[in-house]
């Protein structure tokens, strides 16, 4: 809103949020504001969304977020699923003597019951093209307003709000939008990363790599080993030193990848050297290929150390820059924007203190930080790879092939070097800690002073630790409804709420709910009709005891644990109050 004289009206807004950016980032946000009833307008230059299929990996932790916003059964009907994702083969081509296999996302029977337990939800594979219209048209229906065609300029903030500027690139008509916050997921390229100067670590533009989209019927090459990578042992420049093909939809729609030297001569992307490259590495010189697209991207390795400034915060690809290894990028993104959509809905409402926002940054930059690494390492790892196979020059591929063919002791020899290369690779592939084994640390999280430190009994990033601790999410089983049917512990919190979860015996922690009669707060009492835990599984994983209780908060990440019971319900009342004021700020205590 804008004076007769063009200056800011501060006393009035157009929205509660402004969200720049229809990416997995921008579109999570939005969808998760417009859920909880706070008003969103979301701004993007573009005249519809994802064009092509980049991120595409959604895994559990993300879907869990989709399972909690209402659309995970809308996202699973245009995936290629679990089942078809996991066989990564590792070939001359797709033709050719297959040198290796890996199981991939968790789908080897030495992994599955490990994922099975960690999570409610499977593994799939979404691209972007797929996944953005789920969360962009739910954001819509829920009362998100949606421009597109319009371009985000710059913004000014204030005591009370930010006043940004938008251009209609239909009209070329510009006008100022007044929000209460911003949220700026405009990607790796951020101008608004840029505006507030947020300090940005590592590196942009460390390799490259060519992209090219076709479609071709491959089914009888991959059908009965279906993986949605390979891995094609033509020699190529860079860390990985192989060639991909990625199903986009299986099994016709595909992408070849492969690098190039940054510093050296522009790859030859004329149409007839890409469709000899993307034959040779299916391996039969006369299938049907129609390239659709040919691009190129740079492999970045930076991320920013803050994520906001003011009341203006940054998610997704604006603040952690890194290739699409591991699979992490999109599913980070959503994160993101989970951990802040909550957490701007309860100051907005009144029922937090602005302060809970300071804690978006101090939870998010490590995990980003840690990402960017991942992905960067994971290529990295494949060097391991190339010393076994000669993958960077033919000559030496062809006699390495060779030598794991013969039966002498050198062969003896590179065998076991392949399995310990192949194995390495599950650090990227398998890495099911890697994806759901987050810890927060901020003023939202408060620490069980009596729990010693955090011990992994296994490789902290290949598998899950389930733990109530504070800072960590809410551990999945299944309980049982009164009709018989599972309910995971995740689908019983949530839903913007803050849940206090404790047993039979702790009555009290129930009555102090009913006590508060707070519009965001609840109990699940496990034990109950609708949430027994018929298989014992809550018992085994809770460390607390039955009258203790959890402080769940709405992103399903624990805030706060009482491992003893109440002594009655006067201390129930005080211990539960005491920690919502500590999570949420004092005002909303005094609202209280």
């Amino acid at each position: 809103m804008t004076n007769i004289d063009g200056s800011a009206n501060t006393d009035m807004f157009d929205t509660d949020v402004l969200v720049v950016g229809t990416g997995p980032a921008g579109a999570t946000c939005a969808l998760a504001l417009a859920t909880y009833g706070i008003g969103v307008r979301v701004a993007t230059r573009w005249n519809w969304l994802a064009n092509s299929p980049r991120a595409h990996i959604t895994n559990q932790r993300a879907l869990e977020v989709l399972r909690d916003l209402g659309v995970e059964e809308q996202a699973t009907a245009v995936a290629t699923q679990w089942s078809s994702m996991g066989e990564m083969v590792f070939a001359p081509s797709l033709t050719g003597p297959e040198i290796a296999r890996l199981r991939t996302w968790g789908t080897g029977e030495n992994r599955l019951s490990d994922y099975l337990q960690g999570s409610p939800c499977p593994l799939l594979d979404i691209p972007q093209p797929y996944l953005e219209p789920v969360l962009v048209e739910n954001a819509a229906a829920r009362g998100a307003q949606v421009m597109f065609n319009t371009e985000y300029l710059s913004h000014r903030q204030d005591d009370t709000g930010v006043t940004s500027v938008l251009r209609d690139l239909l009209t070329g008509h510009e006008y100022t939008v007044r929000s209460r916050y911003l949220f700026g997921a405009d990607g790796a390229r951020s101008t608004i990363v840029d505006e507030l100067g947020l300090p940005i670590e590592g590196t942009m533009g460390r390799a490259g790599t060519v992209y090219a989209r076709f479609t071709a019927d491959l089914a009888r090459y991959v059908a009965h080993r279906p993986g949605i990578l390979h891995r094609i042992m033509i020699p190529a420049f860079g860390e990985i030193g192989l060639n991909t093909l990625r199903a986009v939809r299986p099994w016709h729609e595909w992408i070849a990848g492969w690098g190039y030297d940054l510093d050296g001569p522009e790859p030859d992307l004329r149409p007839a050297v890409v469709l000899d490259r993307i034959r040779s590495m299916i391996g039969d010189p006369n299938v049907e290929v129609t390239i659709t697209d040919v691009t190129r991207w740079q492999v970045n390795q930076a991320w920013a150390t803050r994520y906001d400034e003011g009341r203006v915060f940054c998610g997704g690809d604006a603040v952690h820059r890194h290739p699409p290894s591991s699979g992490l990028g999109s599913n980070t993104s959503i994160q993101d924007a989970f951990n802040l959509a909550w957490k701007l809905a309860y100051v907005v409402k009144g029922w937090a203190d602005p302060g809970l926002l300071d804690t978006y940054s101090p939870e998010r930059v490590p995990i980003g930080k840690q990402v960017v690494a991942r992905a960067n390492q994971s290529r990295m790892d494949y060097g391991l790879l190339n010393e076994v196979i000669g993958s960077h020059d033919s000559g030496s591929a062809q006699a390495r092939l060779r030598l794991l063919e013969d039966p002498g002791p050198d062969g003896v020899a590179a065998r076991e070097a392949l399995v310990a290369a192949v194995e390495r690779k599950n650090e990227e592939f398998n890495a099911h800690g890697t994806e759901l084994n987050q810890r927060y640390e901020s003023t939202a999280v408060l620490v069980d002073p009596n729990a010693p430190q955090e011990q992994w009994s296994r490789d902290r990033g290949l598998y899950v630790q389930a733990t109530t601790r504070p800072g960590a999410k809410i551990p999945h089983v299944w309980l049982i409804d009164e009709t018989g049917h599972k309910r995971s512990t995740l689908d019983v919190v949530g839903k913007g709420s803050f849940t206090v979860v404790t047993g039979l015996a702790g009555h009290a922690w129930a009555a102090a709910v009913r006590k508060l009669a707070l519009p965001f707060l609840r109990s699940v009492v496990v034990g109950e009709p609708q949430t027994r835990d018929s298989y014992h599984d809550w018992f085994r994983v809770r460390e607390i005891a039955e009258a203790g209780v959890l402080l769940v908060r709405p992103d399903g990440y624990v805030a706060w644990r009482h491992v003893r019971p109440a002594q009655d319900d006067a201390e129930a009342l005080m211990l539960l109050e005491r920690a919502l004021t500590a999570v949420l700020g004092q005002s909303a205590a005094q609202d209280s």
